[in-house]
């Protein structure tokens, strides 16, 4: 049973003449499941677990109408009618488990620059989305016409599919958001200048659109703040939505904010964990003050689903949006509506499967969660139990080797995990620790939790050798010892910390009185991290790396973020420098194109940067002395494999737990849960 604080916002809502059997929405997001713009049973199968998990509206990712807004052939289009079929098995596997399904149209715009497709991007004004994107073309009135009857012709093929709804996309910077602001419309015709020619595009899709589908309501998706010298702020939106509103039966308002633009304002469309909980909030609360008979959608960084009623309970919102906690747990609506609220498993804010492999043009994958987007086959797997329960030994109580025992256990083998400190968390309990990354915890907390309630066998303080392993009996041995820092001692300049040392420093202190250089060869949290709390503090700090980009391992869209932080905090960034010792106080850059030298002086620290060590001597040594026809099987997870991050070791976790420790032969298995 759900507990009091919820019950509101798990109830009943009229949205658009439907009934919704509850107030939690999962937006639009994108995912990267698509094959030549279509939709898959990938989406199929994402979809289907989000409304089992008691969800009561999902909004498709975007759905492109036009093929100039393609860019990828992964990303979702339904250019002809032959894109109707693949819509209608999502909307009826969500129907299947009780949830509704809209569908939200768009046009990317200046953003769907396509080398893969080889379209030019089309927008209202040759202007840039960054400094290192190609022009893109400004649309004639042709085009115009062709896209407006693009989002007509794509509402008709929804309505076609069975879809239940439909969100148009006037947000994020995209094409009609394009042309709406005017920061990106530079236009003298009439397209361009005032607001209502800024919105003549807007108007002319809504035509289109209601023409096109009748019989579905259509609500508009916005940003209500850009987040650009010059650009739209509330005040301005409201009008907007006023103006629409008195000429368009609109179903609601789905308040966002941002624009596609390559500064601090896409920063805040994925908030990050830099970010507080729920910041942008007031954002929906002046359009529900605004508008108080037209539903308003609230989004973006409800981080969990207790914090997302508090909107509902304030009056501040209608229903509320939860994208990323939905992807890391599918089931967290059921799970409260069932009194299980304590088993959700927390979204982290991290960025790291989810945006950081949008973009490298992957498919969404979460730290918390790895079977995202292989949830069919995930389930295949646990529908088949081993024949003979197994003994596993798991040595290490990071994430990998909590992930790997729990995943095991559920397999239905007989697991016992060996830490050698006296806690578990591995080397997120150290990350945690630096302000601004404490929501790293939940991962390594919630592990320990359900290991624990799994009443799994926890032995810390147990430094596991070769011969107890040889010893044992084990069936199977999954090695995830995890890995060390490095420290490279300048031998006659300033105290070398390596990354942990470093964090000893920013959490426990004294604070450095002198200036601090953080080498940075990774470019990922461990030394944005620190170097950004320390300057938070007044420390002199200076990033160098040999790196051409900072922090190439963050995502953009968290990159920006920092990038204002840090500009903020003045801290000095030195690129494509290489560091050597010039004295017992400083420092010396050398360039990496050109070998010029310049020094740093008045050096306290140096925090050396450099990619870890994998820690694993005892899966060497056991390597050598089991036998090829006996003795446990071995397995390697997370940075025992090799250094990386909590995402791979995680994944590796549960690989290892769930399928190496089954099949006598797991490879094929492998590539068809990791595809």
């Amino acid at each position: 049973m759900a507990s009091d604080a919820l019950q509101h916002v798990l109830s009943p809502f009229e949205l658009g003449g439907l009934t919704l059997r509850n107030r939690v929405f999962v937006p639009g997001h994108t995912t990267n499941f698509g094959r030549q713009n279509m939709p898959t049973e990938r989406h199929v199968a994402y979809h289907r677990e989000r409304a089992r998990g008691g969800v009561g509206l999902i909004i498709t990712e975007a759905v492109r109408v036009h093929p100039t807004s393609a860019g990828r052939h992964i990303s979702l289009g339904c250019f002809d009618d032959e894109a109707i079929p693949a819509f209608a098995a999502i909307a009826e596997a969500v129907h299947a488990e009780g949830a509704k399904l809209f569908a939200q149209i768009m046009h990317a715009g200046r953003q769907a620059n396509g080398e893969a497709t080889r379209t030019v991007a089309w927008t209202a004004s040759p202007i840039r989305w960054s400094s290192s994107a190609h022009v893109p073309h400004a649309m004639g009135h042709g085009e115009i016409r062709t896209v407006v009857q693009a989002f007509g012709d794509a509402a008709r093929r929804m309505s076609q599919a069975g879809l239940d709804g439909l969100e148009v996309h006037l947000g994020h910077g995209h094409l009609l958001h394009q042309f709406l602001s005017p920061v990106t419309n530079q236009r003298t015709d009439a397209y361009g200048g005032s607001l209502e020619n800024r919105l003549r595009i807007t108007r002319e899709v809504l035509d289109k659109v209601f023409a096109s589908a009748p019989d579905l309501p259509v609500g508009l998706r916005i940003s209500a703040n850009e987040f650009l010298p010059g650009g739209l702020e509330p005040e301005h939106m409201i009008e907007v939505v006023g103006k629409l509103r008195a000429d368009y039966d609109l179903a609601y308002v789905h308040v966002s904010h941002a624009a596609y633009q390559a500064c601090y304002s896409l920063s805040t469309q994925m908030a990050d964990m830099s970010f507080p909980h729920a910041p942008f909030k007031h954002h929906a609360a002046m359009f529900r003050r605004a508008f108080p008979d037209l539903p308003v959608l609230a989004v973006c960084r409800l981080d969990s689903l207790e914090e997302a009623a508090e909107l509902i309970r304030d009056g501040e919102a209608d229903l509320v949006g939860l994208a990323r906690p939905h992807i890391a747990d599918p089931h967290l609506v059921r799970k409260a509506m069932e009194g299980r609220s304590h088993e959700v498993r927390t979204c982290l804010a991290c960025n790291q499967g989810c945006v950081g492999r949008l973009e490298l043009n992957l498919p969404i994958s979460c730290v918390v969660n790895p079977e995202v987007g292989v949830e069919a086959e995930w389930e295949k797997l646990r529908s088949t139990k081993p024949a003979v329960s197994k003994s596993v030994l798991v040595v290490g109580g990071g994430p990998a080797g909590l992930e790997a025992a729990l995943s095991a256990h559920r397999a239905g083998h007989r697991v016992t995990l060996a830490e050698a400190s006296d806690q578990l968390g591995g080397q997120l309990r150290a990350a945690a620790r630096v302000p601004g990354r404490e929501r790293l915890a939940p991962l390594y907390e919630e592990l320990e939790r359900d290991v624990r309630a799994a009443g799994i066998e926890v032995r810390t303080g147990w430094r596991v050798t070769a011969e107890e392993v040889l010893a044992g009996n084990w069936d199977d041995v999954v090695i995830a010892t995890g890995s060390t820092p490095v420290r490279r001692d300048l031998v006659d300049g300033p105290r070398v910390l390596d990354v942990w040392e470093a964090v000893d420093l920013v959490t426990d202190g004294p604070l450095p009185t002198g200036a601090v250089v953080v080498y940075d060869e990774e470019g990922d949290w461990r030394t944005a991290s620190i170097a950004e709390h320390l300057a938070a503090q007044g420390v002199q700090v200076h990033i160098v790396s040999p790196n051409a980009p900072l922090s190439p391992r963050i995502t953009t869209y968290s990159k920006l973020g920092l990038v204002e932080r840090l500009t903020q905090r003045g801290v000095h960034v030195h690129l494509l420098r290489k560091l050597t010792d010039a004295g017992p106080d400083a420092v010396a850059l050398v360039d990496v194109i050109g070998g010029g030298r310049t020094e740093i002086t008045g050096v306290q620290y140096v925090i050396d940067g450099a990619p870890g060590t994998a820690q694993d001597a005892l899966y060497r040594e056991l390597d050598e002395r089991v036998p090829a026809n006996g003795g446990p099987r071995l397995h390697l997870a997370g940075d025992a494999n090799a250094p990386r991050s909590a995402l791979e070791a995680v994944y590796e976790g549960r690989l290892a737990g769930a399928v190496r420790a089954t099949h006598d032969d797991p490879e094929p298995l492998v590539l068809a849960l990791s595809h």
